[in-house]
């Protein structure tokens, strides 16, 4: 029986995909492993969204190669958005690679892993990026209590600094019918918190069924008796309506915590990106969701240092960020991807594009640092993920805190057990983490 080591990068609409080619495998009889070394392949799904990413995939390319130089892996992989973005090219760039799958055929995977087993010749595995979403099995990686629900596939948005719609095709929604029947399977599993992810979930259904169906989505998931939490990733703030806000406001089961990607403020800058709607569109709809939805806390991502953005562009931004107060925000120098509209405007200036995020970032830092001193004293729902032997304390999620990303609650208490919820009092702020103890 051949073993399988998976490596999955990225974000986590890769990872679900790494999860599904885990279950194709499986259910082929291959041994999935943990440790590349002794395996007889390594699959390493790549993210190549930005050139950090494509740098991280190329990393672990080469790690591999030398595991196959020592005699210790035999065969090597590349699938996701490195392996669609740039294809047999990867071939002549790193002769350790045995074979190609591109992201609209990971159904290939077996194909793949068997071509490679048998034959020292090259593989490249592309089908139609735009083909609808097949649907499969998945073998969950997150843990026992949460994992990811993905509703769409692709992009259709065509932001101008962007590779997505190239790499993962167009916007594609799954049927609801599947995606509520995945949701049933996963609660009936144990799974207690669902995050609903795509590159856009606020256009989920208007390919599939000609209107916005994200709404109607959420009503049928709020139905499942076991599930207690539902986090939303990500919503494009042109397409957050008033039915949208009063559903998450009155739905205790749908987290008081959005994920909207603004990238700008400055309305020139956003024409220029190619965004949807204007500064002023997105002062007035944080607004909105910050009176109608209490306690709410907001995600967001900026780029900072856009060709063409203005010393009054970026001061715009800064001040933005310092009234709104948005709780968590990941900032980002600008880096221009080859085949997106952005990287044919003038040449950007990296070291102000640098400097300008560091800056962004200090302003984000007293803004986070004003919310976590905000939240002593206060009493918050938390899943515990496990015991933190360096602080003594144990260590989770509330609806603050999305995995990954926005860091973690510690927490002391009798009889605690992980993958489970406890009311925590939050007693003081270390470093930037929330301590606290169980009430």
């Amino acid at each position: 029986m051949a073993k399988i080591c998976m490596i999955s990068l990225g974000c986590a609409k890769n990872l679900v995909n790494s999860e599904q080619m885990l279950c194709m495998l499986s259910d082929a009889g291959l041994e999935l492993v943990g440790d590349p070394q002794g395996a007889d392949v390594a699959i390493i799904n790549t993210c190549g969204f930005i050139n950090d990413a494509k740098v991280e995939a190329i990393d672990y390319i080469l790690y591999m190669g030398q595991l196959k130089e020592m005699g210790v892996l035999k065969k090597l992989i590349v699938t996701g958005c490195l392996a669609q973005r740039y294809g047999d090219q990867l071939f002549e760039e790193m002769p350790e690679i045995d074979a190609v799958v591109g992201t609209g055929s990971y159904n290939q995977i077996i194909q793949a892993v068997a071509a490679v087993l048998q034959s020292n010749d090259k593989f490249g595995f592309y089908q139609d990026i735009n083909a609808p979403e097949e649907e499969c099995g998945r073998i969950i990686t997150t843990g026992c209590r949460w994992a990811y629900l993905k509703i769409a596939e692709g992009c259709s948005n065509n932001c101008a600094y962007c590779v997505i719609p190239s790499i993962r095709g167009k916007y594609r929604s799954r049927p609801m019918d599947a995606i509520v029947s995945e949701a049933k399977a996963l609660v009936a599993s144990g799974y207690r918190e669902l995050i609903v992810v795509a590159q856009d979930i606020t256009r989920y259904g208007t390919d599939l069924y000609g209107k916005k169906s994200l709404c109607k989505l959420l009503r049928e998931l709020c139905a499942i008796e076991d599930l207690k939490w539902i986090r939303l990733h990500y919503l494009y703030p042109e397409m957050v309506d008033d039915e949208l806000i009063s559903l998450v406001a009155e739905e205790e089961k749908i987290l008081k915590y959005l994920d909207i990607p603004i990238q700008h403020i400055s309305t020139p800058v956003l024409k220029r990106m190619n965004r949807r709607g204007t500064g002023d569109d997105i002062r007035n709809l944080f607004a909105k969701l910050k009176e109608r939805i209490p306690n709410i806390v907001l995600r967001t991502s900026i780029i900072a240092g856009l060709p063409g953005e203005t010393d009054e562009d970026f001061e715009e931004l800064c001040s933005f960020l310092r009234k709104a107060k948005i709780q968590r925000a990941g900032v980002f120098p600008y880096s221009p991807e080859e085949g997106t509209p952005a990287a044919e405007m003038e040449r950007p200036d990296e070291d102000v594009a640098k400097r300008r995020a560091e800056l962004l970032f200090a302003v984000q830092f007293d803004v986070m640092d004003e919310f976590n001193n905000s939240r002593i004293g206060t009493t918050t729902t938390v899943l515990c993920e496990g015991f933190d032997e360096e602080s003594g304390c144990w260590y989770g999620r509330s609806y603050a805190e999305s995995p990954d990303v926005d860091g973690r609650v510690l927490f002391t208490g009798e009889d605690i057990e992980p993958d489970e919820f406890y009311e925590v009092r939050i007693t003081e702020i270390n470093c930037g983490e929330p301590y606290g103890e169980r009430v």
